[in-house]
C-alpha cells in the first residue's frame, strides 16, 4: 500500500545518531519544505522529558551540528517535535506512546534504533497499542543481530507485525551521492559496462579508513569487531553494488535482487585470506593516542582492523580478486573504491622506451565525493630519448560537477524516503541473511585456526601482514 505518513516515531530520540544525523536531517528537510506542514515527528526514548524540555534538547543538538545556512529553520521546526519517554519491557508505556501519537490514519513512519534484546518488546508492545496496521511502515537502524541465527530472531520478530513491503533495513552508506553514482556511472554510460568484467578488470579495491578510536561506542564495538561493524554491511552493499548484474529497472526489487546474487556468490574465504588487527598506542596527525586496550581498560581480542581477500565465483567475476581494508586508528578518513583495470595486451611503446600503467577508476565517497578516471598519455616533448608516458587523472570532483544542489547527508535521503515509502535504498531479509551467511564463516575460521588480532601503531595502515596480503598477487593497496 502506498502513503505518505504524517506522523514519524524516532525511537532513541535523545540518542548520538538522533542529535548529530537525525534531527539535522529533518530539520533540513523542513527547511526544503520536501516534507508536508502536516508531518508531527515524536521522539521517544528512556529520558524523562516533556514535549518543550525535548525541544530544548533538539535546539541545542541542531544549534550544535545543523549547518549554519539552515540555522534560520530552527524555530519553525521545533513545534513538529513532541516527545513521549518510554521503557520498552513496560507495555503500558505503548498505551501512552499511542495517545500522543495519536490518529495514524494518514500513515506512519518509525525509525527504530535499539538494543537488539529490546526489538522483541518493543515490536509486541507496538503491536499490542495498534502502532503496527497496514499503514505504518518502520526503519530499522542496525545493529540487526551478531550473527544470522540473532538476525534472524530480530528478523522473525519484526515480520510478526510488519510484512517485508513495510520493513526498511537502513544502511546509512545507500544514501551517499557517490554511492547511489555507482549505478549512474556503471548503467548510464555505455563506455563502462563493457568493460566491466574479469576479461578486462585485474582487481578491485574497497576501502573504510577511520582515524577515530572507540569514541562513545565502547560497549557495542568490543562485542563487534570490525569484521561485524563495517564488513558485514556497508562494505558488503559496495561490493554487490560494484559487481552486481544490470537491473531490469531502476526500482527497489530489480536492484536488490541484483545484489542478492552477488552476496550469495562470495566464495568461502581460506584462512590465509583475511589479516585481523587490533591498534596499539601510537599518533594521529602529530598526537599521541592510546591502544585499543587501554581506552577499554582491560585485554580484548576484537578486532579493530581486518583486510579480507574476497572472490566472486559468477560469471562476470570468476577470477577477479576483491580486496576489502577497514579499521580504526588509519592514518586517515576515507572511504573508497577502486577499479583497477588489466594492462594493455599489447604496448606499441615499448620499444620507444616507454611503460604503461594500468587505468584506475578511484570512486571517492569521504571525505570527499569524487570520481577519477586514471588514463595513460604522452609527455610533451620532442621524444629524442625516448617516447614517455605519464598516468593522469581525470577527475570530476563532485561538488564542482554540481555547485547548484545543496550537499546532503545520507540520512536526509534515507528519512524522507521512509516517510514516503521507497525501498530503493534500503536492505532487503535475503541481503542481510547471505551477508552475515558469509561473515560467520569467517568467523567460525578464526576460532578454528586460532586467528587472533595482530598489532598495529595507531596511525599506520594495519598490520603489515595486510600489506602482504596484496603485495603476494603484486597488488598494492591505494593510499
Amino acid at each position: 500500500m502506498s502513503f505518505t505518513a504524517d506522523r514519524l516515531l524516532l525511537f532513541g530520540a535523545t540518542g548520538d545518531l538522533a542529535q548529530r544525523m537525525l534531527l539535522p536531517s529533518l530539520c533540513a528537510l523542513h527547511d526544503d519544505k520536501l516534507i508536508s506542514p502536516e508531518l508531527r515527528i515524536i521522539g521517544t526514548a528512556r529520558s524523562d522529558y516533556d514535549d518543550d524540555s525535548y525541544r530544548a534538547f533538539a535546539r541545542q543538538a541542531l544549534e550544535k551540528y545543523l549547518p549554519d545556512f539552515r540555522k534560520s529553520a530552527i524555530d519553525s521546526f521545533l513545534p513538529r517535535l513532541s516527545y513521549q519517554t518510554l521503557d520498552a519491557n513496560d507495555a503500558s508505556h505503548f498505551v501512552d506512546l499511542s495517545d500522543e501519537i495519536g490518529t495514524i490514519d494518514k500513515g506512519m513512519a518509525i525509525f527504530l534504533s535499539t538494543a537488539p534484546s529490546l526489538f522483541e518488546p518493543t515490536i509486541a508492545g507496538l503491536t499490542q497499542a495498534g502502532l503496527t496496521g497496514d499503514k505504518v511502515r518502520i526503519g530499522l537502524e542496525k545493529p540487526l543481530g551478531t550473527n544470522l541465527e540473532s538476525s534472524r530472531e530480530i528478523n522473525d520478530a519484526v515480520a510478526k507485525a510488519f510484512p517485508e513491503d513495510r520493513i526498511f533495513r537502513i544502511d546509512h552508506y545507500l544514501g551517499k551521492e557517490t554511492v547511489q553514482n555507482l549505478l549512474a556511472l556503471r548503467f548510464a554510460n555505455i563506455m563502462f559496462e563493457p568493460l566491466w568484467n574479469a576479461a578486462h578488470i585485474d582487481h578491485v579495491q574497497i576501502t573504510i579508513a577511520e582515524t577515530v578510536g572507540l569514541e562513545s561506542r565502547v560497549a557495542y564495538y568490543d562485542g563487534a569487531g570490525a569484521l561485524r561493524d563495517m564488513v558485514q554491511n556497508h562494505m558488503l552493499q559496495l561490493l554487490a553494488l560494484v559487481a552486481m548484474e544490470p537491473p531490469a529497472n531502476y526500482d527497489a526489487t530489480a536492484i536488490r535482487d541484483e545484489k542478492v546474487k552477488v552476496l550469495r556468490a562470495l566464495r568461502l574465504v581460506e584462512p590465509g585470506e583475511t589479516v585481523t588487527g587490533q591498534y596499539r598506542k601510537g599518533a594521529i596527525d602529530g598526537k599521541p593516542v592510546p591502544g585499543y586496550d587501554e581506552e577499554l581498560g582491560h585485554d580484548s581480542d576484537t578486532e579493530t582492523f581486518v583486510a579480507i581477500k574476497a572472490h566472486l565465483d559468477n560469471w562476470r567475476w570468476k577470477g577477479v580478486p576483491f580486496y576489502l581494508r577497514t579499521g580504526k586508528r588509519l592514518p586517515e578518513r576515507m572511504t573508497e573504491i577502486v577499479v583497477n583495470f588489466r594492462r594493455v595486451p599489447h604496448s606499441i611503446f615499448a620499444s620507444r622506451g616507454a611503460l604503461t600503467q594500468p587505468n584506475a577508476l578511484v570512486i571517492g565517497i569521504q571525505p570527499e565525493e569524487n570520481i577519477q578516471l586514471q588514463l595513460m598519455a604522452k609527455v610533451p616533448g620532442l621524444d629524442r630519448e625516448g617516447i614517455r608516458l605519464r598516468s593522469v587523472p581525470l577527475d570530476i570532483t563532485m561538488p564542482d560537477a554540481f555547485a547548484g544542489p545543496k550537499k546532503r547527508i545520507a540520512y536526509e535521503r534515507l528519512l524522507l524516503d521512509l516517510i514516503e515509502g521507497d525501498q530503493t535504498l534500503f536492505v532487503r531479509r535475503d541481503e542481510v541473511e547471505a551477508q552475515w551467511d558469509w561473515i560467520d564463516d569467517i568467523r567460525a575460521s578464526w576460532a578454528e585456526h586460532g586467528i587472533k588480532p595482530k598489532g598495529y601503531p595507531a596511525g599506520t595502515w594495519g598490520p603489515s601482514a595486510a600489506i602482504a596480503l596484496a603485495e603476494r598477487d603484486g597488488v598494492t593497496w591505494n593510499e
